[in-house]
């Protein structure tokens, strides 16, 4: 099972079928075109005039409110959808112009949408008690209760009519570090060439680097550890300039909706206590002994003198290389999701084998990672730079969890409820991780495979728990400093993230120079707490994966239920009806322990 390696291709030379299936959105940029101007109208101000015409009026009765929710969100479902298709051709190749421009145009309408109904929850929230009351009990706003409510709890934080406006127009602007920084790393960045211990020179991108660290050829390890960081380090003032623009976005909505924190600005609304954050770091931070003894085992694993950061990614086991061709790996992933039953599996074989919902491979100038998409009136689609290892099998069972999740979603919530809160987005896919490594060591494994999983298992629990609750504790720090007028300069950063390194890592791991600028390349620090969900959603998904697996189709059909239950409840209580307490400390602690019977595990097999 070996993918064959090729060089970068041109998009135009990529074949038909390694490409998702955009086309079933619509046939080409034309007919997008077309649907575009006839949803949006792009020459009219407002683009919407029959959605201003409730304006005034959404407290003259129940009816008339659904009336203009029916409008408003129907409009929305529209718009969604040619997002999706725009966000999937730039990302196909980031300097096609004709898509960069029909992206910007979609993301400038998504703005303008927002702008034009600003106007709309402080209508809401400026009405009676006794009116939301009603509201909340009349069974004609029954489709809309939930979001109802939760509209109304965010009243102390909702603003007046002029003032929703204005930052509605602002939201554009405050937007634009998140893009001007993807654009740089995604498109503009270019790394030197490296060379590997022979001396043969081997090029360096997004999608090899990963790639890279996990080679048993240290002096390449070494190379692209060094050249990618000095190359980010060239650019460090305006990395750390579009870092503190998108702090002081997060700043001003903490000041202008009067929250007390940025934290509690970003998880108020999905009804997350602060604590469910603060409980996360502080308990790992407990339990660091656990990722220094590995680090331990790894240096004397490794024969190494010093365990420098371009050694934590390399496979322990020798002579183990799993290699797979992309319908392997394809074959595989619908292998091991029978346990959530035949109904779940068949639709995921479906997708991934005949509906081409991956975009396959790397091609010159393709957005870098991997992601799952899509829009309600879509498939899923998932973008992939699949190279053949083991770690993209793992990325591939990983994004068919996100993507079975909104398909499940889509498919049994109306659409004001479809999409899943961004705090369960990790679990489900963390989920199909956990059945893919369960499926492998099912398998008539040689001891050194068992071995090399375990350890695969291992950096996947310190990859997705340990190291994003670092990004975490660094985000949480700069936030602080920011809403504290701190000036966030290169040198204050990097010193900030050098020091959580030596406290996550331990005494064992040399701190590189070149790990310091780390928080510079990492995308997810342009989103708003975002990367805590890796480690909550790892937690949940263990949990959740040992009540299905020991309790049988009970737990089953309770997890099933919560796949499809999108966002009809808050966030918290999704995950408690499926059986897993997030308020409580155990299953971070629970995971800890899951850590430390692994790395005990593997010091007897190694």
């Amino acid at each position: 099972m070996t993918a064959i390696a090729e060089g970068i291709k041109e998009r135009s030379d990529v074949l038909e079928s390694d490409k998702w299936n955009v086309e079933a959105l619509y046939p080409n940029l034309a007919a997008w075109q077309a649907e575009f101007e006839h949803i949006c109208h792009p020459d009219k101000r407002p683009h919407w005039p029959e959605l201003l015409v409730f304006k005034g009026k959404l407290g003259t009765g129940a009816k008339t409110l659904k009336e203009f929710f029916n409008l408003s969100f129907g409009t929305e479902r529209k718009i969604s959808k040619l997002y999706t298709y725009a966000h999937m051709r730039h990302d196909e190749d980031l300097a096609n112009e004709a898509h960069k421009k029909g992206y910007n145009l979609i993301s400038t309408i998504y703005y303008e949408f927002a702008q034009e109904l600003s106007w709309a929850e402080p209508e809401i929230l400026a009405l009676s008690d006794e009116i939301i009351k009603s509201y909340l009990k009349d069974p004609v706003l029954a489709d809309y209760h939930f979001y109802l409510e939760r509209v109304v709890r965010l009243k102390a934080h909702t603003l007046s009519s002029e003032s929703e406006e204005l930052i509605a127009l602002a939201g554009k602007a405050l937007s634009t570090s998140p893009t001007a920084f993807s654009a740089f790393n995604n498109a503009d960045l270019k790394f030197p060439a490296i060379k590997d211990s022979k001396g043969q020179t081997q090029e360096l991108t997004h999608g090899k680097y990963l790639l890279y660290l996990r080679s048993k050829d240290r002096e390449l390890r070494k190379n692209a550890f060094q050249t990618l960081h000095r190359t980010f380090s060239g650019f460090e003032n305006m990395i750390a300039e579009l870092f503190n623009g998108h702090m002081q976005h997060h700043v001003f909505n903490k000041r202008a909706r009067k929250y007390p924190s940025c934290l509690e600005a970003s998880l108020f609304p999905n009804q997350i206590d602060t604590k469910v954050y603060t409980n996360l770091v502080q308990t790992v931070r407990k339990g660091l002994s656990s990722l220094h003894s590995y680090m331990t085992l790894r240096k004397k694993a490794l024969k190494v003198d010093e365990l420098h950061f371009y050694d934590l990614y390399v496979p322990l086991v020798e002579n183990v290389d799993l290699r797979y061709d992309y319908k392997t790996a394809e074959s595989m992933v619908v292998q091991s999701v029978a346990p959530l039953g035949q109904e779940y599996q068949s639709i995921l074989k479906k997708g991934l084998e005949e509906q081409r919902w991956v975009d396959r491979y790397e091609n010159r100038r393709k957005r870098s990672g991997a992601y799952s998409t899509g829009s309600y009136d879509t498939m899923p689609y998932i973008l992939m730079n699949f190279q053949g290892g083991f770690h993209d099998l793992m990325t591939l069972a990983h994004e068919a969890g996100h993507s079975m999740h909104s398909y499940m979603s889509h498919k049994h919530q109306p659409y004001q409820y479809s999409s899943y809160p961004i705090f369960l987005a990790e679990v489900a896919s963390t989920f199909n991780e956990e059945l893919m490594f369960h499926y492998l060591m099912q398998q008539n494994l040689k001891p050194e495979e068992k071995a090399f999983l375990i350890n695969q298992k291992i950096e996947d629990i310190r990859a997705t728990f340990f190291r994003q609750t670092m990004f975490a504790e660094f985000e949480l720090t700069a936030h602080k400093l920011a809403e504290d007028n701190v000036p966030l300069t290169p040198g204050l950063l990097k010193e900030i993230y050098r020091k959580l390194n030596a406290d996550f890592f331990g005494p064992e791991v040399v701190l590189d120079t070149e790990i310091e600028i780390e928080w510079g390349r990492i995308p997810h620090f342009y989103s708003n707490f975002y990367v805590y969900q890796y480690a909550t959603g790892i937690s949940a998904a263990h949990a959740l994966f040992e009540k299905v697996t020991s309790e049988g189709e009970s737990a089953r059909k309770a997890y099933l239920n919560f796949l499809s239950s999108g966002s009809s409840k808050y966030p918290l209580d999704l995950l408690q009806s499926a059986g897993v307490n997030m308020r409580q400390e155990q299953p971070i602690q629970a995971t800890l322990k899951q850590f430390d019977r692994l790395v005990q595990e593997l010091s007897k097999l190694i």
